[in-house]
């Protein structure tokens, strides 16, 4: 059986961590992930599952906009829906390493996803 491709390994990471399985998703990532968030630096799965874990359940639906691989490494850009947008755009650079995310650089505009304004 041949191994997963890079952008193999992410899609199927997306897909989980954006359908709710935290579990399935962190079988795609490297015991000593580290992550560049925005304010945040990760280091490790667990911490990168409880940052994921905290952010899946308020998703309610995913926009793609655009992929690219050059083999180990990914780029996703989608829109991340919430109660509180579902216009604000994400990105995330991934390197994956013998068959697992081993880095990624996450991009998006935290206040977005915060709740909305009172007026």
């Amino acid at each position: 059986m041949s191994q997963d491709t890079g952008y193999d390994v992410v899609k199927k990471y997306h897909h989980a961590w954006t359908s709710g399985d935290i579990d399935a998703a962190m079988g795609h990532v490297s015991d000593d992930i580290t992550c560049r968030a925005p304010g945040v630096d990760l280091n490790g799965k667990d911490v990168y599952r409880e940052f994921i874990g905290g952010f899946a359940p308020m998703l309610t639906g995913i926009g793609d906009i655009a992929e690219f691989s050059d083999g180990a490494h990914v780029a996703l850009f989608y829109y991340p829906q919430t109660a509180a947008t579902s216009t604000t755009p994400a990105a995330e650079f991934f390197t994956v390493r013998e068959g697992k995310i081993a880095e990624s650089v996450l991009i998006f505009d935290r206040l977005s996803y915060g709740p909305p304004e009172q007026g």
